[in-house]
């Protein structure tokens, strides 16, 4: 059963899948569509799932589920896996991302996640640079961690400094 992502409970289990570039607006608008279609019967052993999908920054798909009812199954998360890569295929793009996402002054950038120490020590990422944070877990930790100083988040060993 579908919901709309803010009537999620802070205890629903989330997914965060980052695409590789920023969505147009058709494929986003195509994508939303696919992906409302798909999980409108998301079950697990043939139990519906209480889920919510929300698009983020023309960029990042949020998946919840509230597992109170009743819990994604492994086969279930298969599932809705190939239902999100699938929609991405069809755009050409890679919703398996996993650069460090930023805001700018123009916008959002990314930042392939091994190469984060450089943008630290070269200035594009500062302490106080806004991080999303895709290792949210669930939508209360979403809520209240999203976006972060990079000096708050997995980023803060480099603003370290050495003794």
């Amino acid at each position: 059963m579908r919901i709309a992502f803010d009537q999620m409970p802070d205890h629903a289990r989330l997914w965060v899948y980052q695409a590789n570039r920023p969505l147009t607006a058709s494929e986003e608008a195509d994508i939303r569509l696919r992906l409302d279609s798909a999980f409108d019967d998301w079950a697990a052993h043939g139990q519906p799932l209480t889920n919510a999908v929300e698009i983020l920054a023309h960029r990042v798909v949020l998946l919840a589920v509230d597992e109170q009812a009743y819990a994604a199954s492994g086969c279930s998360i298969d599932a809705s896996t190939r239902i999100i890569r699938e929609a991405g295929t069809a755009h050409s793009l890679d919703f398996f991302d996993r650069s460090v996402l930023f805001e700018t002054a123009d916008g959002i950038s990314a930042v392939d996640a091994l190469k984060a120490k450089a943008a630290v020590l070269d200035g594009r990422i500062s302490p106080d640079t806004n991080i999303y944070n895709s290792q949210v877990k669930t939508v209360g930790e979403y809520r209240t961690s999203w976006l972060l100083p990079a000096a708050e988040s997995w980023l803060k060993r480099f603003f370290t400094p050495v003794a």
